[in-house]
Formats: structure tokens, C-alpha cells, sequence
């Protein structure tokens, strides 16, 4: 499968996720959200995607799981890793796409790690990428992941930055794939005018973004605002302090039939919602 498709794919789930197409309820999280459990029921095609993943963060690979796709006339079962990394990838496209500048081709990604390819081809397939910057705590992680991507960027000026906010300088875009518990950058190192996806933290104990740059920002856009609150560490510290007003924060569906201006910073915080795999795991299907 291409990283377009599976955008356009994830971008219509959206759409229709708003249009109240879905049943979607809570993500089940078991032994510390070391153990998931995403399921979801598309109505107009009565088709319906169950995910359950394992996550150690200490472990090579950090995700291990399942995902079956059932629908009228059978069933589908696949490796739930590939299928997470393709569909977080292309709900970062669609995001990017929808907040960040046409002209934007600067990408500094931090992190290296199962997600980074696909948030990389992910921003490359919306917004062609001229250079591409990356940080991570193993320098030869961050060299062995654009070794692994050069032939995909073959026009792309490339680098290994020393640290997060080295990284960040100069960035139209910014995509964030760590476990980190604390932020990754001041808002003070980020251009005025810069899109910044996170999809890295998913517990409340996690965090990749600075409070500052929430508050500052012109749009927070969340994949959906009860995952985000339960989930979002930035996002429940930001709410739950005054920086961050709930009614601020835009879900992603909406966003996309209503887009928000392309000014000042913009964020995209994604935890990840069971809607995005449906859609990839139906067109595998």
C-alpha cells in the first residue's frame, strides 16, 4: 500500500467519524497501557476493526499485536505493526496537509524509532521535503534510519542533528515519535510560523510538547477530544492548569470541513483512534 492512499483513506474516516458514521467507543487499557485494546464499527458498511497490541518500550520491536477486520463477507487478519505505523503515518499526512504551509519542505523529525519512517514518507507525500533534519538520543539510530530512507529522498539535503532543539531551528515542519515524559524543545527554538505534529505520547505521564506552545499556539487540533483527555499527557497538564481551553481544542474531522487558518504555530496532537485503523485495514482488506 502507498502512503497516499492510505492518507486519503484515514482523511475520509475522518470526515466520516464526524459525520457520526462510526461507533467508536473508549480504547481499552490494560497493565499500565502497556496492553491495548481499539475496536470500532463502521455502520454503512457494517464492517468492523478490532486491534490488540502489546507495548514495552524496552523491547526490539516496541509493538507487537493483532488487528481483524470483519465485515459481511468475511474476514481479515493481519500484523497490527506495520498497519500502526502506515496509518499514524497517514493521519500525520493528513494533518500536515491541512495545517501547514503549501510551500513547507523542512521536516525535523525526533525520533528514530518504529514510527520515524512513515512520519517521514507520511509529510514527504503532502509536502515534497528539500531537507530533512533528525534527532535522537542514539545518533547512530538517527544516521541508520535516513541510510534506510535515502533512496526514498533522493533530492532531499539530510542530516543528524546534536539535540531536539538543534533539530527544530529553521523547520516549517516538526514531527515528534518519542516516549519522552518530558517536553522535547522550548517553544522559543521553533520558527514563528511552523506546523508540529506529536503522536509519540499516550499515556497522561507522557509529554513531547511544551506547555508554551499550546498556549501560544493558533489551533491545537486533537484526533478526537475524549481520547486526547484521557490519554494526551501535554494536552491534560495544558487543560488542567488553565493554559489550554477545552473548547479551544479542534477534533481533526471537523477541522477537515472547516479548515483553520494556515498562521502563527500550529499543533497536531494524535493518540491515535480506532477509526484510523479500520480505514487502512479495509483497503489491505
Amino acid at each position: 500500500m502507498t502512503m497516499p492512499a492510505a492518507i486519503e483513506a484515514v482523511r475520509a474516516a475522518f470526515a466520516g467519524l464526524t459525520a457520526g458514521e462510526f461507533e467508536l467507543p473508549p480504547r481499552q487499557a490494560f497493565s499500565d497501557s502497556r496492553s491495548l485494546v481499539m475496536s470500532v464499527h463502521h455502520k454503512p458498511t457494517r464492517s468492523t476493526a478490532v486491534k490488540v497490541i502489546s507495548i514495552e518500550i524496552e523491547r526490539d520491536p516496541v509493538i507487537t499485536g493483532t488487528i481483524v477486520y470483519s465485515h459481511p463477507d468475511g474476514q481479515f487478519v493481519t500484523d497490527a505493526v506495520p498497519l500502526t505505523t502506515l496509518r499514524t503515518g497517514a493521519v500525520v499526512g493528513v494533518a500536515t496537509d491541512l495545517l501547514a504551509d503549501e510551500d513547507a519542505s523542512h521536516l525535523a523529525l525526533l525520533g528514530a524509532g518504529a514510527q520515524a519512517a512513515d512520519q517521514v514518507r507520511a509529510v514527504h507525500a503532502v509536502r515534497p521535503l528539500k531537507k530533512l533534519v533528525i534527532y535522537n538520543r542514539n545518533a547512530r539510530k538517527a544516521e541508520a534510519l535516513l541510510d534506510s530512507l535515502k533512496d526514498e529522498l533522493p533530492d532531499t539535503v539530510v542530516d543528524v542533528a546534536l539535540d531536539a532543539e538543534q533539530a527544530v531551528e529553521g523547520a516549517d515542519v516538526v514531527c515528534c515519535a518519542t516516549a519522552s515524559t518530558m517536553p522535547l524543545f522550548s517553544c522559543d527554538a521553533l520558527q514563528e510560523r511552523v506546523h508540529v505534529n506529536a503522536i509519540g505520547s499516550y499515556r497522561p505521564v507522557m509529554r513531547e510538547l511544551p506547555q508554551a506552545l499550546l498556549e501560544s499556539a493558533e489551533v491545537v487540533v486533537v484526533d478526537q477530544v475524549e481520547a486526547a483527555l484521557s490519554e494526551a499527557g501535554e494536552i491534560i497538564r495544558a487543560v488542567r492548569s488553565g493554559v489550554l481551553r477545552l473548547e479551544s481544542l479542534v477534533e481533526l474531522g471537523a477541522a477537515l470541513g472547516n479548515p483553520p487558518l494556515r498562521e502563527g504555530r500550529t499543533v497536531f496532537k494524535s493518540v491515535g483512534v480506532a477509526v484510523q485503523d479500520w480505514a487502512v485495514a479495509r483497503l489491505l482488506a
